[in-house]
């Protein structure tokens, strides 16, 4: 990636013993160069820019077909990725139809309620498999996606999505049990969907980690969904109906994975011309099309579709290997700090309707509406998520690279890559700041101040989430992003089945008073402040490194900057 024509020059110059060793340093004419920091190979500047203008002007996708890829792919994210996560609207339906209903004890006098809390730990244990499968089979279906393309893995998600909905509709109370499979077959699916959609932020050059955020501030407002079910439902309209239509949208799903989207993977950077999707013979130039047709000399991009691939012509770069990564702190405490707080935001998903009607005792008319009311905000809290991301971590610009005098300099990516782990600290502070702002509000016993808890349960969601996925791609091997990605969320799952003993404990014991675990909740999501403490030593002993290294920290302001080979 980024080579000059010809090839790399050969020579690996190691900075000093005991710090990582840069790539083949290749001199002034050669935009290829980069440093190994955590693991990780950055590009110099230039190497991988916007490549928007370039590609449209040698007859590749135009503007009207990428914004149509990217408009499409926010509409399929906010609309049907992750309409699980508002399950508290659709139980609203599954109560009023009779769904579980055998499971209520009933009331010895007309004075009293029928005793339900069975009911509810039912529907619980729906959402708890239906969010555990969302999670941890991200791991397998992110194999699918790498191994057999874009294609393949949409065609697998689409019929799991159709499954489900074609399960829910076709479901009644005495066929409660489909909605256990219903429900882990619409969140496989959406996870999926989701997952070959990240790709679509490598057609906008810099703005890629920002569409890439946008998408997942959709996939949390799609819980809204099954909130536009509920109103629907009471207007008149019947729940087989809604999810037969829903069924039926797959025909649009299927238009988008043809015409839309590539049949492999989005490349990145793109080669010159990059077109995808069906369309007409001899019109304009397809991916495969470049790779027939570049000389044999010159390396094409990789198609990665998250993260740039190390520079070609660093084979002499030692590489970090995936179980390192895992077996890292950095990784370890990180996967601690998303299964608390995923922990926290799962449990009260699947207790918000009991502990809605235990504040309003049992008047469903006090209860607030669900927080899926709320979710579609997911989208604008996750552009500035998006924008802190572009500018830490996951944006391909990178500050050009200072030339001194007595010696070749280390590649800038060394600097870029400890700046970026220092930023993502911030980042990671407020997140679990949020999480615990939002645990001490959803355990004060004062209905009114739930309405708060919604907001700050989405706000911390959304930046739950993007800044998972920002700091795997900053801390670690970009060729290791996907499986450790899916790891991640694979392990997160486990830790999430305590919440179905949590609901047990607060239908049980605790008489529906879910006050005592919201206050455990409380001391476990403090655990995730080590991550960042963590992050925070890493950053100092890199900066010790390339100190000792003889890497200048700051540029001088003298400093010259390498020429950019056109593009």
């Amino acid at each position: 990636m980024g080579e000059a024509r010809g090839g790399p020059r050969r020579g690996t110059r190691v900075c000093s013993a005991g710090v990582p060793p840069c790539t083949p340093w290749q001199g002034p004419d050669s935009v290829a160069a980069a440093v190994t920091v955590t693991g990780r190979a950055w590009p110099r500047a230039g190497t991988a820019g916007t490549p928007l203008a370039g590609d449209m002007a040698q007859g590749g996708a135009g503007v009207a077909k990428r914004l149509g890829t990217l408009l499409s792919g926010l509409l399929e994210c906010g609309g049907f990725c992750g309409i699980i996560f508002g399950w508290a609207s659709l139980v609203f339906v599954l109560k009023d139809l009779g769904y579980f209903q055998e499971l209520c004890q009933p009331s010895t006098n007309l004075t009293e309620l029928p005793g339900c809390s069975r009911q509810d730990e039912e529907f619980s244990l729906v959402f708890t498999i239906g969010s555990f499968m969302n999670n941890f089979m991200t791991f397998p279906t992110g194999f699918i996606f790498d191994r057999f393309g874009t294609t393949i893995a949409r065609l697998v998600a689409i019929s799991l999505y159709t499954g489900g909905t074609l399960l829910v509709a076709f479901s009644t109370p005495a066929l409660a049990v489909l909605l256990f499979p219903a429900m882990s077959m619409l969140s496989v699916g959406g996870m999926l969907l989701i997952l070959t959609n990240t790709q679509v932020g490598n057609l906008f050059g810099k703005y890629r980690s920002i569409i890439i955020t946008l998408y997942n501030g959709a996939f949390d407002s799609s819980s809204a969904v099954f909130l536009i079910v509920k109103v629907l439902y009471e207007r008149g309209l019947s729940l087989r109906t809604m999810f037969l239509f829903m069924a039926a949208c797959s025909a649009w799903h299927l238009l988008r994975t043809l015409f839309l989207m590539p049949r492999s993977r989005i490349p990145y950077p793109l080669p010159p011309a990059y077109d995808y999707g069906l369309r007409c013979p001899g019109r304009s130039q397809s991916y495969r099309t470049y790779e027939e047709k570049r000389p044999p000399e010159e390396t094409g991009p990789e198609e990665t579709p998250l993260e740039p691939s190390a520079p070609t012509g660093a084979g002499d770069v030692p590489t970090v290997p995936f179980r390192a990564c895992v077996c890292s702190a950095l990784f370890a405490w990180h996967v601690v700090w998303l299964s608390v707080m995923q922990l926290r935001h799962y449990l009260f998903i699947g207790t918000l309707n009991p502990l809605l009607q235990h504040l309003a005792h049992g008047d469903t008319h006090l209860a607030p509406t669900p927080t899926p009311s709320l979710s579609p905000s997911s989208v604008g809290c996750s552009a500035p998520r998006g924008t802190a991301s572009s500018s830490t971590g996951t944006s391909v610009a990178r500050p050009p690279a200072p030339r001194v005098t007595h010696r070749p300099p280390c590649p800038t990516g060394a600097l870029g890559t400890l700046a970026d782990l220092r930023a993502s600290v911030l980042s990671l502070v407020v997140t679990v700041t949020q999480c615990v702002l939002f645990s001490i509000c959803a355990a004060v016993p004062v209905l009114p101040v739930q309405f708060g808890t919604f907001v700050l349960q989405v706000l911390s969601r959304s930046f739950l989430y993007g800044g998972n996925a920002a700091f795997l791609a900053i801390a670690f091997p970009p060729q290791h992003f996907g499986k450790l990605y899916g790891l991640a969320m694979a392990l997160s799952a486990l830790v999430a089945l305590l919440q179905y003993p949590c609901v047990t404990l607060v239908r049980g014991p605790l008489d529906g008073d879910p006050f005592y675990v919201n206050v455990g909740l409380i001391a476990v999501v403090l655990v995730a402040f080590v991550s960042p403490v963590v992050v925070a030593r890493k950053c100092r002993q890199l900066a010790k490194d390339l100190g000792a290294a003889g890497t200048p920290l700051t540029a001088p302001p003298s400093a010259e900057t390498p020429t950019e080979l056109p593009h």
